[in-house]
């Protein structure tokens, strides 16, 4: 039985969200599980899709999900070295971080992440910064050498954000870490699918500028398994930026976090019909041998 009252539920949920019939078939399936969020950069650019990424932080948070938020910032760190004059490479999309980007990361970053957490403050939801200045819980180790300062979750002060969600404040997480007080730049994917792992997270929403998984039509996949998407994967089928977020949503289910979500993040209110509607909003990975989540 939803602890959330239909009349409540008319006051809560946005009027171009998923209905309070939808809403009222998932809402008990998430009652206070925890759920990481990763919003992309290219995302979170756009005002309009920002004030929407926070409500439906805020409507979540009302409707008793436990929302973990991991946020990207590509997009804002490219401006910025475009007007240092300082040139940036990818390598199978993973950004090549020497001394003078992961000082631009660094800043970038931590400006963007203390945005999100006073937006949220404005809109009566309590949250807390987390980022390699102020209450880090991340500590990495080198990702590959070619890659320079660029790191892999090493440990993750787990007991730290637990005590935040007890304090019902909504953790806001940079991926950036730190290895013997140097900061390193961690992909936004691999960071939140290791904090997913690290908390046995109900899902993982990968919120992104596109689609979701392709097929070789540029047809979306709605749903797809782990062993179908390995395929693709070493077929060369998925390529670029989504090489780190399917590599991401395998690694994510097989270690006990239920379904992993790439989400079109442009979507209006994404993250609501993600989780409260039979449509969904982008594509869901799931174990080979899970018929249903």
């Amino acid at each position: 039985m939803s602890l959330v009252k239909e009349e409540e539920l008319k006051n809560i949920l946005p009027i171009n969200g998923p209905s309070v019939e939808e809403v009222k078939k998932y809402i008990d399936k998430y009652h206070e599980e925890k759920i990481v969020i990763k919003c992309g950069g290219s995302v979170l650019i756009d005002p309009n899709l920002f004030n929407l990424f926070i409500s439906d932080i805020v409507i979540i948070k009302k409707l008793g999900i436990i929302p973990i938020i991991v946020h990207g910032g590509g997009k804002r760190i490219n401006e910025k070295l475009k007007q240092l004059n300082i040139e940036s490479a990818f390598i199978k999309g993973l950004r090549v971080t020497n001394k003078n980007i992961i000082k631009v990361v660094e800043d970038v970053l931590v400006d963007f992440n203390k945005e999100i957490v006073n937006a949220l403050k404005k809109n009566a939801c309590d949250a807390k910064s987390i980022t390699t200045r102020e209450n880090n819980i991340i500590f990495v180790k080198a990702e590959r050498k070619e890659l320079e300062f660029v790191g892999i979750p090493d440990e993750i002060k787990i007991t730290a954000l637990d005590e935040m969600i007890k304090n019902k404040i909504v953790p806001i997480i940079a991926p950036v870490g730190l290895m013997n007080n140097q900061a390193y730049n961690i992909n936004a994917d691999v960071c939140s699918g290791s904090l997913a792992k690290d908390l046995k997270s109900r899902r993982l929403l990968l919120m992104t500028d596109v689609e979701g998984v392709l097929d070789k039509n540029k047809n979306l996949i709605t749903e797809i398994n782990s062993s179908v998407a390995e395929k693709m994967l070493n077929e060369g089928d998925i390529s670029g930026g989504m090489i780190p977020k399917v590599n991401t949503c395998l690694d994510a289910v097989n270690n006990g976090v239920t379904g992993v979500v790439i989400v079109d993040g442009r979507k209006p209110h994404s993250i609501l019909f993600e989780l409260f509607s039979d449509e969904g909003a982008g594509t869901l990975i799931r174990k080979w041998n899970e018929l249903k989540i």
